[in-house]
């Protein structure tokens, strides 16, 4: 990660939010130089107003880029695909590209939004202490068992084949969350354990773990 003092781009972060891993991921693959700017979600950093100036909806991540800014982690991705080449995060072949939006969609259309911290607080005030947990669980089985039958033609070391794409750096944050917060049996899903592990050899994907961004607590250990 670059110096502030000389890096172009701006990475507005939580170190737990799997939106904001993804991003990181990318940025990793691609070598590009960022500033993390930590915004803690449990305070409520995300509520404030300079924050919502960058993003109305007062989430993370936001990425700025010179005079552009994001706040989306699919169109932050896909905005760093098209501007910056080197290392492409999409294959080339337009049926393995569908798959992968196909895979990525899952993820951030099915899964993770049922299970971000707004969701589950309005649970747990709601329904019981605890029963955002089944909530989350629920979903993210179904979201798996999926991914595992439309992945098992495509699979090779990764997601889509022998190298990790867009499907990855949505897989990769969302396991990880799914082993560490919400106790799921990856022993149901072995092409998406099997993925995961070869994840764990590259240092693109390694270096974006929770527990090594600037804004982990000391004694974060998933």
């Amino acid at each position: 990660m670059a110096d502030s003092s000389t890096s172009k781009l701006k990475l507005y972060s939580f170190y737990r939010s799997s939106c904001a891993f993804r991003v990181r991921i990318a940025l990793n693959l691609k070598g590009i130089d960022y500033e993390y700017i930590a915004v803690n979600l449990f305070q409520g950093q995300q509520f404030t107003p300079d924050f919502l100036k960058l993003n109305p909806l007062g989430y993370v991540p936001v990425l700025v880029d010179g005079e552009t800014t994001l706040a989306d982690s699919f169109a932050i991705l896909m905005y760093l695909e098209d501007k910056y080449p080197q290392h492409p995060l999409l294959p080339t072949d337009p049926n393995k590209r569908a798959i992968n939006y196909q895979a990525a969609n899952i993820v951030c259309s099915s899964i993770q939004p049922f299970q971000n911290l707004a969701v589950l607080k309005y649970i747990d005030e709601n329904l019981g202490s605890g029963e955002s947990v089944h909530w989350a669980q629920s979903h993210i089985s179904k979201g798996f068992a999926a991914l595992e039958k439309l992945l098992v033609k495509y699979a090779g070391k990764y997601a889509t084949g022998d190298e990790a794409f867009l499907a990855d750096l949505f897989l990769a944050p969302q396991i990880h969350g799914s082993i560490t917060r919400f106790n799921i049996d990856m022993t149901q899903y072995p092409l998406l354990s099997r993925v995961y592990k070869a994840y764990e050899e590259l240092p693109a994907f390694q270096d974006a773990m929770p527990e090594k961004q600037p804004d982990a607590p000391r004694d974060f250990a998933e």
